[in-house]
C-alpha cells in the first residue's frame, strides 16, 4: 500500500475519532503503534515507559483529534509529533519527581549523621534518630522496602527499578510512594 491511500485512510480514521468512534480508534492503533511506540522508544529508551507514553498518547489523540487538519501535516507525522510530546513530558515529570523525592530523604539521614563538630547531646540525637529510621524502615514490607532503599541509596529511578527489579513500573511508584508515607508517619512518632 503506497503512502498517499495509507494517508488518506488514516485521515478517515482520525476524522471517526473525532467524532468519538472508539472503533475507529482501535483501527487507528492497529495501524500506527508499531511506528508510534518506536518512536516513544527512541525518546524514553524503556519498554514499559514507552508503553505508558503510547497509551497516554492514543488518549490524547482522543482528545485531540478534531484539532487535526491533513493540510497542515500527514496523519502519521502528526501522530509522531503527539507521542514524542507525551515522551518529553514524561522524561520531565520523572526528573522532577527524582529531584523532588530526594531532599526529604536527604534531609533525614544528614540529621542523623550528626557534624565535626557535634556535641554529645548531638551524637545522642543522631543516634536516637537513626535508630527510629531503622526501626521504621524495619516496619515496612520487605520488597517495598528494599525498592525504597534502592530508589534513594543507589539513586535509581522508578523505571531503573523496575527493570532491574523486574517489577511492573506502577507496582515500584506505588511501593515507594506508600513506603514514604508509612516512613513519615512512623518518623513522626518519635518526632
Amino acid at each position: 500500500m503506497n503512502d498517499t491511500v495509507l494517508d488518506v485512510q488514516l485521515i478517515a480514521l482520525i476524522d471517526r475519532v473525532a467524532q468519538r468512534d472508539a472503533q475507529a480508534l482501535r483501527e487507528l492503533y492497529d495501524a500506527t503503534s508499531s511506528k508510534l511506540y518506536a518512536v516513544a522508544m527512541r525518546v524514553v529508551s524503556n519498554k514499559e515507559h514507552a508503553e505508558d507514553v503510547l497509551q497516554d498518547a492514543y488518549l490524547n489523540i482522543w482528545r485531540i483529534a478534531g484539532d487535526y487538519r491533513a493540510s497542515l501535516s500527514p496523519p502519521m507525522a502528526w501522530m509522531g509529533v503527539v507521542v514524542r510530546s507525551r515522551a518529553l513530558d514524561f522524561l520531565r515529570k520523572r526528573t522532577a519527581e527524582r529531584s523532588l523525592a530526594g531532599p526529604e530523604l536527604d534531609e533525614q539521614l544528614g540529621a542523623s549523621l550528626g557534624s565535626a563538630d557535634a556535641t554529645p547531646l548531638d551524637v545522642s540525637m543522631a543516634s536516637e534518630q537513626a535508630w527510629a529510621l531503622h526501626e521504621c524502615l524495619r516496619k515496612i514490607e520487605a520488597k517495598p522496602r528494599e525498592v525504597l532503599t534502592l530508589a534513594y541509596f543507589r539513586d535509581l529511578s522508578h523505571g531503573e527499578l523496575a527493570e532491574q527489579l523486574r517489577l511492573p513500573l506502577g507496582t515500584v511508584k506505588t511501593w515507594i510512594r506508600r513506603s514514604i508515607e508509612q516512613l513519615r508517619a512512623c518518623m513522626a512518632k518519635f518526632a
